[in-house]
């Protein structure tokens, strides 16, 4: 189906079983309408022959049995009629309102009432013995058509009733069929559904129908494709990586050793400068082999319970150093403390990579809390921060790798919070960005971000 509409295989095959099953229904009735036809005229034109020729045996007129308009109409009784032998006299009939004069010639012929009821009858006339002077009369037999008519379209209608009737159980059938084969494709589509870039292995087509193999086949080897790709992006980053730790590594203590070197003015501003990009340099390689580890191919880490708040004491102290360069006082609020069966790994890379980026975007002296408490009585982790915070219309890109909200300070790698989302992913809790604002602090700044981790469980 083309244009804006949807197709649908089961629709179609509803369609044209039902066009199929009404057109030899149709023919069935059809042909059945023009063999009995047939029978029905032959058979009645015999017994017709045969009842006239027993009356025009009779050298006098018999005693007709008088009949009535349902036995004409109704059950198709022959109606018997005696004329004079010159037939311009009716001598008796057996049903007065059938007027259907004396024909001329011997046999059967179709002819319309004289009374203007647009009645038809079928007539047989008998034929004249050989011996004209052994009788004058003649006879005249003739039926109702409008009988004969509704008992052969009766007959014919009867025939098609079989294929009718087939009609909703062959639909019923078809239904089933087309569910269970539909079935299998929404299978299908849920496998499809469930591979992401670390789970790229091909679909099974042990429940998959013959017909939609070629599809699940060509899409096998696109997963296949797939994966090499990744795989190749992933070596890369990971070989690039390795390559440049070590060669960064010596220019960092390089840079280290003649900053006691460096003469006040000009020259230390710059050196101040290059200070900054190797640092930065040395967070991006850490981020990308971070991410790489992360993208790598196989089983989930362990999941095992793990104390939320040893893992976050554990997390601040080793960033304390980084607090103590920029001068950012670091507070921590634990009102509960929460157990999450989860990866200890991917929460650990959750919590560093909040906790990393909001002590880069607070101010030098500026504030970082760190909170666990409860929300609608759910646990819930805050890192705060008083830094500028993000602009809404920034919140939903800020995931994205190597993206830089515009004006941000510079050391960062645009990674960071997308790899913390991924480890957020995998183990099951939910990131959410919010202005301080949002939480109606009442204490300093109101300026800043809160990112707000959900562990989805109770409090």
């Amino acid at each position: 189906m083309k244009g804006g509409g949807r197709y649908s295989l089961r629709r179609r095959l509803l369609l044209g079983l039902v066009t199929l099953h009404v057109l030899a229904a149709g023919l069935t009735a059809w042909l059945s309408y023009g063999a009995y036809g047939r029978l029905v005229h032959t058979f009645m034109d015999d017994q017709m022959r045969l009842v006239a020729e027993s009356y025009a045996a009779n050298r006098k007129p018999a005693q007709l049995q008088t009949l009535g308009p349902d036995d004409v109409a109704t059950r198709g009784a022959f109606v018997v009629q005696v004329w004079s032998g010159d037939g311009g006299t009716l001598l008796s009939s057996a049903f007065a309102p059938a007027a259907v004069p004396l024909q001329p010639a011997a046999g059967f012929a179709d002819v319309r009432s004289d009374a203007g009821d647009a009645e038809t009858w079928r007539v047989y006339t008998a034929a004249l013995p050989d011996d004209r002077h052994a009788a004058r009369l003649r006879v005249q037999v003739i039926q109702s058509e409008a009988f004969r008519r509704h008992r052969i379209a009766r007959r014919a209608l009867l025939e098609g009733l079989p294929v009718a009737l087939l009609l909703p159980a062959t639909l019923l059938v078809l239904w089933l069929i087309v569910s269970a084969a539909s079935r299998a494709l929404r299978g299908a589509a849920r496998e499809v559904a469930a591979r992401d870039e670390r789970s790229l292995s091909e679909l099974t087509l042990a429940r998959v129908p013959d017909e939609i193999d070629p599809l699940v086949a060509a899409f096998n080897s696109l997963l296949a494709r797939l994966r090499d790709a990744f795989a190749n992006q992933r070596r890369f980053v990971q070989d690039a990586a390795h390559e440049l730790r070590t060669p960064m590594t010596a220019i960092g203590l390089q840079v280290e050793n003649l900053r006691a070197h460096v003469p006040a003015g000009a020259a230390d501003e710059r050196f101040v400068q290059l200070e900054a990009g190797v640092l930065r340099a040395q967070h991006l390689i850490e981020q990308l082999l971070s991410l790489s580890r992360q993208e790598a191919p196989g089983d989930d880490a362990a999941r095992e319970p793990v104390d939320v708040t040893a893992l976050l004491r554990e997390s601040l102290g080793q960033r304390m150093v980084l607090a103590d360069q920029r001068r950012v006082d670091v507070g921590f609020e634990g009102a509960i403390a929460p157990v999450l069966t989860a990866s200890a790994g991917d929460l650990r890379c959750v919590f560093d990579n909040l906790i990393d980026n909001a002590l880069r975007h607070a101010p030098e002296g500026g504030t970082v809390d760190v909170r666990v408490h409860a929300v609608d009585g759910r646990a819930v982790v805050d890192v705060v921060d008083n830094g500028p915070g993000i602009a809404p219309e920034w919140r939903s890109r800020v995931f994205d790798r190597f993206f830089r909200v515009p004006g941000a300070p510079p050391g960062g790698s645009g990674l960071g919070l997308a790899i913390a989302q991924a480890a957020a992913a995998r183990q099951g809790v939910r990131i959410e960005l919010r202005d301080r604002q949002q939480d109606g602090e009442r204490s300093g700044s109101l300026s800043g971000l809160v990112a707000r981790v959900h562990l989805l469980i109770p409090a």
